[in-house]
Formats: structure tokens, sequence, C-alpha cells
């Protein structure tokens, strides 16, 4: 990892329920330099969570706490919503995970794009569309003149995929979160989306946090990993050290996943223990 680019720590995020304060990410911490991060950790874990509170997305009765939140080394921890409306899209993107309902289905591709765009350029129409379809190419759209003119519904999953990265890197983030990317994706096409969202990361230098429930994934995709469980990092190692992970939740989770090398008769089951839910992840493991 380089320099650093976002700084957490202790972060955490709370919702008040009838039963009591519920606690939906409990204290995680974490650096971003210019690299992958995956986060990974069953469904419910805080992944997404995590990644909406960084980008001041968690409305009220939620609420956002942290002993530091930093982009650059300035605090971004509950900012005025104006303030942090500047942020979101120009220093740090999320790529939601259906863009079916992410995309606005009564505009078109291209309006969405040059709008996205204008809104932290302050660019004019013409460049805005000139940025517009150089994006649709980036992500190797083949026929951009025509997906410009397109709505969401005359695209493919795929396609509506690569449009949403497009989109979100328009404004040239240093940050890009991408929240289960290739989820609703076949493999053919899952690989071609991960192969443009690394080259671009990789050409402009950005941070990604690569949020997912795949394994094998991020093993192969990113350089680091976060596992989560319960609202907490239990592990955290380099990706190509994935499938040596120590933890009992980590290890479970790889058990559970059939191999075509090593036929069994039955996958193991996840059999979790109370104390995974309280513990702290001591520093470097």
């Amino acid at each position: 990892m380089t320099d650093t680019l976002l700084s957490v720590s202790n972060l955490r995020v709370s919702f008040p329920t009838r039963s009591g304060v519920f606690e939906a990410v409990r204290g995680v911490s974490f650096d971003l330099g210019r690299e992958r991060l995956g986060v990974v950790g069953e469904s419910g874990s805080g992944k997404s969570m995590t990644g909406r509170a960084i980008l001041g997305l968690v409305r009220p009765p939620g609420k956002v706490t942290a002993g530091r939140l930093e982009l650059n080394g300035q605090s971004i921890l509950n900012l005025p919503e104006k303030q942090m409306r500047a942020i979101r899209g120009s220093r740090i993107s999320m790529v939601m995970q259906d863009p079916k309902f992410s995309l606005n289905p009564v505009m078109t591709v291209g309006q969405q794009i040059m709008e996205s765009y204008r809104l932290h350029s302050g660019q004019s129409g013409r460049a805005a569309r000139e940025k517009a379809l150089g994006m649709l190419h980036a992500v190797q759209i083949r026929d951009p003149e025509r997906v410009f003119d397109a709505y969401p519904h005359e695209v493919s999953g795929g396609m509506g995929q690569r449009i949403m990265i497009a989109m979100m890197l328009a404004p040239d983030p240093q940050i890009l979160i991408a929240d289960e990317p290739t989820s609703a994706l076949d493999v053919s096409v899952r690989n071609e989306v991960l192969r443009i969202m690394d080259k671009l990361v990789s050409d402009r230098g950005m941070g990604l946090i690569f949020i997912s429930h795949d394994l094998n994934l991020v093993a192969q995709f990113c350089d680091r990993v976060l596992i989560m469980y319960a609202g907490r990092v239990v592990e955290e190692l380099a990706a190509k050290d994935l499938h040596n992970a120590r933890h009992p939740y980590t290890r479970g989770l790889l058990e559970s996943l059939p191999r075509l090398d090593h036929a069994v008769e039955r996958l193991s089951v996840l059999e979790r223990q109370d104390g995974w839910r309280d513990e702290i992840r001591p520093n470097g493991a």
C-alpha cells in the first residue's frame, strides 16, 4: 500500500429499535491506499453499511460515530449535507449492487452520465457529452453512440453494470466503493467487468473498496481482505493468503465452499461461536 487515501478508526453505525439500540457496524478500523481492498462476510455482517457510512448515506434515526474518518487527512465524519455532496462522486463514488435499481428509468444513459459529470465539474453540455461517450468507450461498450441514447431497460445487466461504473468514474474520484458489483452477472460477463474495473483503477491510481460475499473472487482480485462478522472486522490479511486464514469464522466460510479439485460427500456447515461477536481483532492480525 502506498499513501493513505482514507483512514477509518472505530466506525460505528447504530439504529434505535423497539428492543433497544442495534449496532450494524461495531468498531471497524482500516486504512485504504492506492489498492484493491476486499470486504467479505455474510449478508448482514455490516459490509454495505460500512460503505454507506463512509459516504454519509446513513439517514436518521441511524447514527454514525467514529474515532477517525478522514479523506486525505480531512475529517468527513458527519459533515453537513451540502459539504458531503461535494465529496460524493467527485472524490468518493459508490457502485451499487443492482444497476436496474440504481439507474433512473426515465432518463437515457447519456443524460445520466452527463448529469453526474456536470454536477462535479461544471463543464458545458458539449464537454459533458464528450466525457460521457469517452467513459462508455473506456468500459468497453462497443457502440457508445447508440447506448448513449438508450434507456436502462434497453440494455443487459452486464452492460448496465458497466454503465454504472462509467457514471461513477466520470468525475475522476480518488476512491471507488463497489458493492457486490458482479453478483447478478454470469461468469463471463463478471470477469469482463472485473478486468475493466481493475484497469480503470490501476490506470488512475485509485483506491478500491470491493464489497463481496465471494471469497474465491476476492482472493483472486484484491490486494488485501477484511473479514466481517456481526458488524466487526474479525480478520485482516493479504488476499493471496486468504485460503490460509486462521480465524475459525473465515475457515468456516472457506470450508463451506464447494471445490472442483476436492470432492466431498457433504459440505461443512459453519458453526458460530458466541465469542466472535465481541472479540477485538488484534493489530496486524
